[in-house]
């Protein structure tokens, strides 16, 4: 692994956090105390009394805070993989904070001048200074466009980009050393895990998609009154500012507020759930970041959403192979629930079926008989994660996105209206959504795509058999499979066999000259026939030595 000065320092940096919370032992493991030439005396620094008195998983979240953008992004997206991580650990990187010092005025202005190409004065009719938020990534202030406008706009921190490019390094320099010096390398395809989030975190960056993704917002509930998605002013945005129209509002989850404002709080998480729902079975792309801040409620009980940066995307298969799971729960179908889950390829082939079926029955018979408004879908996602993470169930991140946003949607909904049933009010949209999957619009297109992949076989099918049947007669065809374990396996026993046969020859040999060597000569000066045997005896008994070493270091 070869590290530049820059990598060197801040690999030391990363280190030093991760010895200061107890996990001095897994850098030794990975080799790297010899690479950065850390002290045995660091290694075992233990850990304060305040830190022994923590677990492990809220040690893992604190050293993440501490190191900064990459490693706090990547903690908030491992919490949407149970299928990576442990329950708890899932519970603890939820709690990820992403609030830090602002920074300096002047450096966030001439980053906003040097992006849109003009002066803060010209461009705008008023800007605050003072940042309405401030994240790792990025800050918000406000703004007044000269048309009058109010705006809000999103700057990138300066130098963020070469920060995030050099923690990327070293997440894939970590992922190579998980996947050759642990066991779990052998379960987790760790370099793929390291590209996935490099491919989220610096698409998160580009703040062009984020207007896409709420102009496509914009669109799908173009005809819905209940839900507001602000404008993007495209001539005030780049890939590193993005201004879109500020709302005012009650934030969500600010009960008094709402109560004093005369809003009615059922019809409000009514809003909500049906805005998710709508987002699920009908667009196939929702918001995927619903924590409190982003969402205020204007007159009307109409639902203002901001921050489009985290969307989940939801395919027709998805959502088809989501509601198939959903009509296999209500039958309390075990069996055909593994099943589905083999099909959607969540499972490879060491899957112990015995024991997934049973898990799922058991979490099936917990709520047999039980109606849909006494079933929460938080504890049903909060028992499905020890499940995932206990047969390696890899569902795709979008899907565990969408556990989370349900969970943390319910959780906003019962506050709002304790007697609130997300079930009950997304039963009418299921119950749709299946009638459309046996609709000719749903079915037709992928049935006539089938039908034009036979014809073309149909069609090349005389062509492709007069050349079979040429070859054949010519003695051209022929069978190759190619099986890599066997390969290797028939490669070693060939091997051994050698081995084998070599060492029969040897001690033949040996044997042969040792009962010629007493009729022969041995009286000074020797016979060519003495000195041939004594020295076959010495090469055959050398060419023994080396075959025991040989096996004795093959193991």
């Amino acid at each position: 692994m070869a590290l530049t000065p820059r990598h060197l320092h801040r690999y030391r940096q990363i280190a030093e956090v991760f010895v200061r919370h107890g996990f001095g032992a897994t850098l030794t493991q990975l080799g790297l105390d010899r690479h950065l030439k850390l002290s045995q005396r660091l290694l075992r620094r233990g850990k304060s009394p305040a830190a022994a008195e923590m677990s492990l998983a809220e040690h893992v979240r604190l050293a993440l805070e501490e190191l900064g953008p990459a490693f706090i992004k990547f903690g908030q997206i491992l919490s949407t993989r149970p299928d990576l991580i442990p329950p708890d650990y899932i519970a603890e990187l939820s709690l990820l904070q992403d609030q830090v010092p602002s920074v300096d005025w002047d450096a966030i202005k001439s980053r906003i001048e040097a992006e849109l190409g003009d002066s803060i004065e010209d461009l705008f009719a008023a800007f605050e200074q003072r940042p309405l938020a401030a994240a790792s990534l990025a800050q918000v202030h406000a703004a007044t466009l000269p048309d009058g406008q109010a705006v809000v706009v999103k700057v990138q921190r300066p130098h963020i980009g070469q920060t995030i490019d050099l923690d990327l390094d070293i997440l894939y320099d970590l992922a190579r050393l998980l996947r050759d010096r642990t066991p779990l390398g052998d379960v987790y395809n760790f370099i793929e895990i390291a590209e996935d989030f490099a491919a989220t975190l610096r698409a998160e960056m580009d703040y062009r998609r984020e207007g896409r993704n709420a102009e496509r917002f914009r669109t799908n509930f173009s005809a819905e009154s209940y839900l507001h998605v602000p404008r993007v002013y495209w001539e005030y945005s780049t890939r590193r500012v993005l201004t879109m129209e500020r709302l005012s509002g009650v934030k969500i989850d600010d009960i008094e507020a709402l109560d004093e404002a005369g809003y009615d709080r059922h019809q409000v998480a009514l809003h909500a759930a049906r805005a998710i729902i709508k987002e699920i079975l009908e667009d196939g792309f929702f918001h995927a970041d619903p924590h409190p801040g982003n969402f205020v409620i204007m007159p009307g009980e109409v639902i203002g959403v901001m921050d489009f940066g985290i969307v989940g995307h939801l395919e027709e298969r998805d959502r088809a192979d989501l509601t198939r799971l959903y009509m296999l729960g209500v039958r309390m179908d075990a069996a055909g629930i593994m099943e589905q889950l083999i099909q959607m390829g969540v499972a490879d082939h060491r899957l112990n079926r015995t024991g997934l079926q049973r898990d799922l029955r058991r979490l099936l018979l917990k709520y047999a008989g039980l109606p849909l408004k006494e079933i929460s879908a938080r504890e049903v996602i909060k028992e499905i994660m020890p499940i995932a993470f206990r047969y390696h169930l890899r569902l795709p991140s979008d899907l565990w996105l969408l556990g989370k946003t349900l969970a943390m949607m319910e959780g906003m909904g019962l506050k709002l209206d304790p007697d609130f049933d997300i079930f009950a009010v997304s039963e009418p949209y299921v119950k749709r959504f299946i009638r459309q999957m046996w609709l000719p619009s749903t079915w037709g297109p992928s049935l006539l795509r089938g039908v034009n992949d036979w014809s073309d076989l149909l069609n090349n099918l005389p062509r492709q058999t007069a050349h079979i049947l040429k070859r054949a007669e010519a003695g051209e065809l022929g069978l190759h499979i190619k099986l890599t374990d066997l390969e290797k396996t028939t490669n070693r026993l060939d091997g051994i066999v050698n081995r084998l046969i070599f060492s029969i020859l040897v001690a033949a040999l040996i044997i042969a000259l040792a009962m010629l060597t007493p009729p022969l000569n041995l009286a000074w000066p020797w016979g060519l026939l003495t000195w041939l045997s004594i020295g076959g005896f010495i090469i055959l008994n050398m060419l023994g030595v080396w075959l025991l070493i040989s096996i004795l270091r093959s193991g």
